[in-house]
């Protein structure tokens, strides 16, 4: 298969913000506003998330349009996950965030030990392209969990919330700049992005008297998916986010490369 991911550019970054932005948003307006309740949402977005991830698998090549509906979704299951911990089970976010950080970490190990590269410019095997996308869902929930966790912690106000998130991901391409690993400088910001876009979204819906714009869930939601689908055309009819296929390898040579 040729590479089954986007190459790593600016447009790959601000969509993925805008997706984890409507994966807060649109669970909330489907959960709470439209009265589906926790569970009903859950196995809503989470059959939508299989059917996806079907045409994802059974796809040879990378598609923009499937890609990034799968990201879209994924955010969406991702942050039900630690919801429904926290929420239906009264899970505290400091031991689900606890929980998701080992398991993610279990995860990349094992990643590591069967096909010696973290690299997303080797996602050409079925193999490979599972355990991405199980890396995808566990960061989406992990950020989701220690997000919350830290607003719980520091009782910030929607707009000062970002800024946390925000300084990171700058410190991380900082660090990156500076000689840090480029596979673990995307896998450290890939899991930023989550609490910064989760937290732009709460910062545009919620009402101006909880410090937010008062724009609403709904509004946001659609704002950003319209958004993501005319990005997802320019890149459909650009090309300019396609990478070169890179060939399995045992010697772990592509895990210089991210």
């Amino acid at each position: 298969m040729l590479n089954k991911v986007p190459e790593v550019t600016v447009f790959f970054w601000v969509i993925k913000i805008l997706c984890t932005t409507v994966g807060e948003s649109f669970a909330d307006y489907v959960n709470e506003t439209l009265g589906f309740g926790l569970t009903n949402t859950t196995v809503l977005f989470s059959a939508g998330l299989v059917v996806v991830l079907v045409l994802q698998f059974r796809a040879r090549r990378y598609i923009p349009s499937i890609y990034w509906l799968a990201v879209v979704l994924i955010s969406v299951v991702g942050t039900l996950l630690t919801d429904n911990l926290t929420d239906a089970r009264g899970v505290p976010l400091w031991a689900s965030s606890t929980v998701f950080a080992v398991l993610l970490a279990g995860v990349f190990a094992a990643w590591y030990a069967r096909e010696r590269t973290l690299s997303i410019h080797s996602i050409n095997t079925t193999p490979r392209e599972a355990w991405y996308w199980l890396v995808v869902l566990v960061t989406f929930a992990l950020g989701t969990a220690v997000g919350d966790w830290t607003l719980e912690l520091t009782g910030w106000s929607p707009g000062a919330s970002i800024l946390l998130p925000a300084s990171l991901i700058l410190a991380v391409l900082a660090a990156w700049r500076f000689g840090m690993g480029p596979v673990l400088s995307f896998w450290l910001a890939y899991i930023l992005t989550r609490p910064l876009g989760a937290n732009i979204g709460d910062f545009l819906a919620l009402p101006r008297t909880d410090g937010g714009l008062g724009l609403g869930t709904l509004v946001t939601s659609v704002v950003f998916l319209v958004t993501i689908l005319g990005t997802v055309v320019y890149l459909t009819r650009s090309r300019v986010d396609r990478t070169e296929s890179v060939a399995p390898s045992t010697d772990g040579a592509a895990s210089a490369t991210s």
